[in-house]
């Protein structure tokens, strides 16, 4: 580093601190391994310094700071996302909002919530829960994922086949632009049309357009009963047919339907064995981990346990677990959830989250696994997703022969996202574009819609401050 590099830096360092303390400005060579390196270990960050801001006019603050200096800023949140979305620029600020973390107020009269973007999301589920109310978005990640990173990245999880996307569920949002800018409008508001929708373009864009601060979340009445199957089905077609009649049957209080490959549900309960029993045999072809809430305690757990009864009648499914308690139904969960024990031996490996129609589901698996296979015979995969809204994620390790190099996940991506292409599906369902597949926008976007991101970003930061390298190619 010359001499005036380093001067600038701690120049940059010297203002940051007289603005939020130096307790809070933290070099980056000194600072944790979240500010360093993503969730997956693939991207490194050298950040010049961490800032722990602690109110949207500090944030502020830090904005015009960065500005002066032409310093980038990225906002770092659990580190759950694994498309390189939270990793800073070499010799950036790397923007933690871990002081912001608190529910602001929970309003049952008005079925919102506001928080602040650095809390996390489990903490925002207890607190409306304990005021009566109910915060639908849930992830597997909800013990460290924080509500700014999920509404960076429009977040869906569980629930989006009831409740749709967290994009359904802000009503209102407080944003820091790149030029310090505070934008606020924290509305409950379900229904506002005076003029152009901001918040929207801010929602799903892994803070690239602006610095989400605080939001207003819609509620909804807590649920009373909370019925869990574990149901097995032969063929894809018995899994759409499934889903469709439970639809039907439950009159749309389906709030889950998440589906998993037969290989999956086996490799999953293989190496969860020593903490928990198999609460089905292997073998079947696929397994779907379905959820009914509802309001009835009196008359829900018969309608649930006949809806499964009648699809077993009918063919739609081979057998079917259900939950009859608490205990059972995190068990039950744990399946799909609880997937460390596996991937700690599946090391090194790909994964993507992708989405398209659910009957061209089964096509694109046995595409993907043939091409892959062709390419790397030793590959092994995992298949899984929220299969009642489109939303397919993959796993795959390429076996002995490859070191999962660089050159190789170019090769799977190519292979994964082509494919994705031709079905006229989406490259990214949950976890956004950030690093990994910015390359690949052009298969779910136009040339027309790029060249618009590209003029919606220029307006908003003409500088290239926020989150540079990320989303737009």
């Amino acid at each position: 580093m010359t001499s005036t590099v380093a001067s600038q830096g701690a120049v940059l360092g010297d203002e940051l601190a007289a603005l939020l303390d130096p307790r809070y400005v933290i070099p980056g060579s000194a600072a944790d391994a979240r500010f360093r390196r993503d969730v997956l270990g693939k991207y490194a960050a050298d950040p010049a310094f961490v800032v722990r801001p602690a109110s949207p006019q500090e944030v502020s603050g830090v904005m015009r700071i960065a500005g002066l200096h032409g310093a980038s800023v990225t906002v770092v949140g659990g580190q759950t996302g694994t498309v390189g979305g939270a990793i800073a620029a070499p010799g950036g600020i790397a923007l933690s909002l871990d002081r912001m973390d608190k529910v602001v107020a929970v309003d049952t009269a008005a079925m919102a919530m506001t928080v602040e973007a650095g809390c996390i999301l489990q903490v925002a589920q207890e607190a409306a829960e304990a005021a009566g109310a109910f915060l639908p978005l849930d992830l597997g990640s909800r013990g460290s994922a924080t509500v700014g990173g999920s509404i960076a990245a429009n977040a869906g999880g569980n629930r989006v086949l009831r409740w749709g996307m967290l994009r359904d569920m802000v009503t209102g949002l407080e944003v820091v632009l790149a030029d310090g800018t505070v934008v606020s409008s924290l509305t409950p508001m379900i229904k506002d049309n005076a003029g152009y929708a901001w918040k929207h373009l801010m929602i799903g864009s892994e803070g690239t357009l602006g610095i989400v601060t605080r939001a207003v979340l819609r509620l909804r009445p807590r649920p009373v009963t909370d019925q869990t199957a574990l149901v097995a089905l032969e063929s894809f077609d018995q899994v759409i047919a499934l889903l469709r009649r439970l639809e039907m049957r439950l009159g749309g209080r389906l709030s889950s339907f998440e589906l998993m490959w037969g290989e999956f549900y086996a490799v999953m309960t293989r190496s969860q064995r020593e903490s928990r029993s198999q609460p089905m045999a292997q073998g079947h072809a696929f397994y779907a981990l379905v959820e009914m809430l509802g309001g009835d305690a009196e008359n829900d757990p018969d309608q649930f346990m006949q809806a499964l009864a009648e699809a077993i009648e009918e063919g739609l499914a081979s057998d079917a677990v259900i939950a009859k308690s608490g205990g059972e139904r995190e068990a039950l969960w744990a399946v799909r959830e609880d997937m460390a024990p596996a991937l700690a031996a599946c090391h090194p490996f790909l994964v993507y989250d992708v989405s398209m129609t659910l009957a061209a589901m089964p096509g694109f698996v046995e595409a993907v696994r043939a091409a892959v296979l062709v390419r790397y015979p030793e590959a092994r995969f995992l298949f899984y997703g929220h299969a009642g809204d489109g939303n397919l994620h993959i796993i795959v390790n390429l076996g002995r022969g490859s070191a999962n190099a660089s050159g190789d996940e170019d090769t799977v991506d190519a292979l994964v996202y082509g494919e994705v292409a031709r079905l006229g599906g989406s490259i990214a369902a949950e976890h956004g574009i950030g690093r990994s597949r910015r390359a690949f926008l052009h298969h779910s976007r136009s040339p027309e819609e790029i060249a618009l991101m590209r003029r919606i970003k220029q307006a908003l930061d003409p500088d290239g401050l926020l989150n540079p390298g990320k989303v737009v190619p």
